[in-house]
């Protein structure tokens, strides 16, 4: 045997080291109907503001728009029940948005929250593999820091609600802190901006919505998931362009160490 015949140990113990890190540097979730159990609720909030303020919309309307930029949902319905440029369009939003909001911040404060189906044990993995753990939504930030501190989830976040060391997640973000909520991929890019991750194809980002599987589109993300177990079954996310649909947040973790099979961590 030659030189060249023999194995390189060297080279098979380095794969053998190699974690979910080396392909992967951040992981960026949704919150209600991903990490946060969602049964409704927040449709029932919409259904209700829109009832009480003279919009007719139905319940699969508004479970379209799951996951946009709440104030975008109200421009939209608003501008399709009175038209672009009506002289009471943004006094119609507001009035839905601020009954809106009144709703959904009640049922937030009040209601038990819990974490979905794996949620908590999937995000402290990634994070003790080396992996940044992202929450971005649709919502506002008050309803966020809501929904956070009752979760437990602000411990050890900073004023800008990124992990000062001793955390649960490493940043939330809330779609009233950027130039555009989802499906733009302004929050992911802030992420990245945030540790300093300038390539897009080592971040996956997994929601359960349309409009989150196009913000990871948008976003030029490795890969765009989806769990089905949220607002939106698999025959509904099936259709769209995606990398992957999951029963629940369990799945991440071996999908992923499926994804990558060298990956022993």
């Amino acid at each position: 045997m030659t030189e060249d015949d023999r194995p390189n140990f060297d080279a098979y113990q380095s794969k053998a080291q190699m974690t979910i890190s080396d392909h992967i540097s951040l992981v960026v979730f949704d919150m209600a109907g991903t990490t946060l159990v969602d049964k409704g609720e927040i449709e029932d909030c919409f259904l209700e503001a829109c009832r009480r303020t003279g919009l007719d919309v139905s319940r699969d309307r508004i479970n379209a728009m799951m996951g946009w930029s709440k104030i975008v949902v109200f421009q939209t319905f608003w501008k399709e029940h009175l038209g672009e440029g009506a002289p009471e369009l943004e006094g119609s939003v507001k009035e839905s948005y601020d009954l809106f909001r009144e709703l959904l911040e009640d049922f937030y404060r009040t209601q038990p929250l819990q974490p979905t189906d794996g949620a908590v044990d999937t995000i402290n993995w990634l994070r003790s593999n080396g992996v940044k753990v992202v929450l971005n939504t649709g919502f506002y930030r008050v309803v966020t820091d809501i929904i956070l501190s009752r979760l437990d989830w602000d411990k050890g976040l900073n004023a800008d609600r990124v992990s000062t060391g001793d955390s649960f997640i490493d940043m939330s973000i809330a779609s009233d802190e950027v130039e555009k909520g989802r499906p733009y991929p302004f929050m992911i890019r802030k992420a990245m901006a945030q540790f300093g991750i300038a390539d897009s194809k080592r971040v996956i980002k997994i929601g359960d919505t349309p409009v989150d599987l196009e913000e990871g589109r948008q976003a030029n993300c490795l890969l765009s998931l989806a769990v089905t177990n949220g607002s939106h079954t698999e025959a509904e996310l099936a259709p769209l362009d995606n990398d992957g649909l999951l029963p629940s947040m369990s799945n991440l973790r071996p999908f992923l160490e499926k994804k990558f099979a060298h990956v022993v961590a």
